[in-house]
């Protein structure tokens, strides 16, 4: 353990700039939604409308069935993370998903704050907030991890500097992807259980407010 908190402090810069990206993927994400046409901003709510009713109504689905799909989801992103880290080309790779995971999160508040102001707000708070402060934070770990990685082979094998032993670095690196990998599976308990209990708390106030807006 004593490894890699040594480990996770030397990649502090890495921390800092992957977390950068993932914000820039944030903003972009929401600046997406103003970019939608009327017709698509239409769907979108109208999609969004048929969801919170059914939420309300009839719930989500039992919890041992979406725990599986949503921890297997969230494992394929460190496990990619992982995989291209071990090669030299995936370093882009790794860039591309840390934006990609902050667009798709800007592009959903940012249509749920669009669409229902601060009832959206509220509930982008309940369903898309908890978890992802932690779960974001186990990806861009996992990513840093897989920047330096990558870093190492290329400045040792491509680059041709001093050769050192791979065995140790990838160790530690497998390590801190299988303890990031245990994280997911405790936030995606939290995701399957706790948090469609928070968005049937919040969902009459939204099925108010997709009525109101049917009513104009």
């Amino acid at each position: 353990m004593r490894n890699l908190r040594l480990m996770m402090k030397e990649q502090t810069p890495l921390y800092i700039f992957v977390g950068v990206l993932f914000l820039v993927g944030v903003v972009f994400g929401a600046l997406i939604v103003s970019a939608l046409t009327m017709d698509q901003q239409q769907e979108l709510s109208d999609y969004l409308g048929n969801f919170f009713v059914t939420v309300d109504q009839q719930g989500l689905p039992a919890a041992p069935d979406s725990y599986w799909s949503i921890a297997a989801l969230n494992l394929k992103w460190i496990g990619l993370i992982w995989i291209l880290g071990l090669s030299v080309i995936g370093l882009p790779g790794i860039l591309i998903l840390d934006f990609l995971k902050g667009v798709l999160i800007g592009f959903t508040v940012g249509c749920l704050v669009s669409q229902y102001s601060w009832h959206g707000m509220l509930f982008a708070l309940v369903s898309v907030a908890p978890h992802n402060l932690v779960l974001i934070p186990v990806l861009l770990v996992s990513s840093a991890a897989a920047i330096a990685f990558s870093l190492q082979m290329i400045r040792s094998r491509v680059l041709g500097q001093r050769r050192t032993p791979v065995t140790r670095p990838f160790t530690m690196y497998t390590i801190l992807s299988l303890v990031m990998a245990l994280l997911i599976l405790g936030i995606s308990s939290f995701e399957t259980y706790v948090t469609p209990i928070m968005m049937r708390w919040v969902t009459p106030s939204l099925v108010q407010a997709v009525t109101t807006l049917g009513l104009q």
